[in-house]
Formats: structure tokens, C-alpha cells, sequence
């Protein structure tokens, strides 16, 4: 097993040759240009204080094609109810600070570090990191956050205070990109949860390869804001 130790300049190994677990470089910085090229090259960083900077691109991938969202008949019926108001980019802080603190099973502390907190806030700024908000009564309840490549949406965590709020935002936030021409939102790694709304584990070598096209693809920088309702007719 090869773990590459990354260099100053910002660039990674071959992602094809990460260990079985996905594990493919330790060390390098969260510098946002460096962050950004390993979301363009399938690797993204994982790792809890006190250990070293990780990267990873693990095999098989986690990721749902917007065109196949699953909505379930009781989460289609809260929406259609619009108990939740949601949002985009309006409370990216708090939501990553309401990630930070969800507790995880198996997990100890978090792996939002201060550091990453940071690397993220500078590409929300820059317009390539978003958050997706539930609200409840004006009280942030539920959300997400990722990072926007090209036409690649790359999911990285989401909390929920209240019940279906996360899942609210999170269909909401497919739904709306499917309507950009985001085909394809990376889930990393696999969960139930996302395998309840049509995520699917595909090999690592054919999510690079729809990466290669996507990231290249004209994108969305700059602060989202959902479509406005259509007018019934």
C-alpha cells in the first residue's frame, strides 16, 4: 500500500492509485486553489484533529444522478405541505457550524476542523461553496453544504434539528440542480440515507471519467438563489 506524502506545489497522485479504502495522500494545505483541483481530479479531504491532512478517492463512489432522485411518498408529502422555507447561500456559516456539531455514529469530535471551516468559508466567498437552508418558524433547522465543480455538485455534510428538514433541503437542492444541468451530485461514500433518495455506488474509474467532462463544463459561481415558482397555469 502507497500513501503519497503531497509536495508544496499544489498537485495529487493519480486518484486510480489509492489504497483500498480510498486512502491516496497525506500532508499539503487547505489552500482553496488546492481544494478546488482536488475536487476537479475525484479526491476530497477527510481527516479529524489531530491527525494529518488526508485525501481520499475512495472505490466505489457514492453519487446520485439528479435525474434519478427518489422522493418517497411521505417526504413528497411534506414538501408539497411547505412546512419548511428553504434557502441557498444564505446561512452557509451557520450551516457548517450546525455540521460541525451534529454527533455521528462511531465518529468522536468532528471532522469539520477549524482549519476546514475556514478553507470552506474562503470558497464560499469565492463563489464555489454553497449551503442549502431549512427553516422552520425563522429558525434554521436542517441544511447542507458542498462545493460546486463545473456541473459537478460535491456534497460534503448536512445536519437536521427537526425531522425531514435535511431531507427537504437536500431533494430541494437535486431538484434545483437537475434544472442547471448538474447531472451528477458526489455522495463520497455510502449511507442509507442518501441510498433511500437513488444514490448509487458506482466504480471509481467511471466516476473520474464523468468528472473529466464535468468540471470543465460552464458552472454557477457566484451566490445561488433557487428558481422562483413556476405560475400554475
Amino acid at each position: 500500500m502507497t500513501v503519497f506524502r503531497l509536495p508544496d506545489a499544489h498537485v495529487f497522485p493519480d486518484p486510480m492509485l489509492a489504497d483500498p479504502d480510498g486512502l491516496l495522500a497525506v500532508g499539503g494545505d487547505l489552500d482553496p486553489a488546492r481544494v478546488l483541483l482536488a475536487y476537479r481530479s475525484g479526491i476530497f479531504p477527510w481527516y479529524s484533529e489531530g491527525q494529518p491532512l488526508l485525501w481520499w478517492s475512495p472505490d466505489p463512489r457514492m453519487v446520485l444522478r439528479t435525474s434519478e432522485l427518489r422522493v418517497r411518498r411521505s417526504l413528497a408529502k411534506v414538501i408539497r405541505q411547505q412546512r419548511f422555507t428553504v434557502t441557498l447561500d444564505e446561512a452557509f456559516d451557520d450551516v457548517v457550524e450546525a455540521c460541525a456539531a451534529v454527533p455521528r455514529p462511531g465518529q468522536q469530535g468532528t471532522w469539520i476542523t477549524p482549519d476546514m471551516r475556514a478553507a470552506y468559508t474562503t470558497l464560499h466567498h469565492q463563489g464555489h461553496a454553497h449551503s442549502v437552508e431549512a427553516w422552520l418558524d425563522g429558525r434554521l433547522v436542517g441544511g447542507l453544504y458542498g462545493v460546486a465543480v463545473g456541473r459537478l455538485f460535491c456534497g460534503e455534510s448536512m445536519f437536521a434539528h427537526v425531522s425531514d428538514a435535511s431531507k427537504v433541503a437536500f431533494a430541494t437542492l437535486v431538484a434545483q440542480l437537475e434544472r442547471w444541468g448538474f447531472p451528477l451530485v458526489d455522495c463520497q461514500v455510502h449511507t442509507d440515507h442518501l441510498e433511500n433518495f437513488g444514490a448509487t455506488e458506482v466504480p471509481r474509474r467511471v466516476f473520474l471519467g464523468a468528472v473529466s467532462s464535468l468540471v470543465d463544463a460552464p458552472g454557477r459561481e457566484g451566490r445561488w438563489h433557487l428558481d422562483p415558482p413556476t405560475p400554475r397555469s
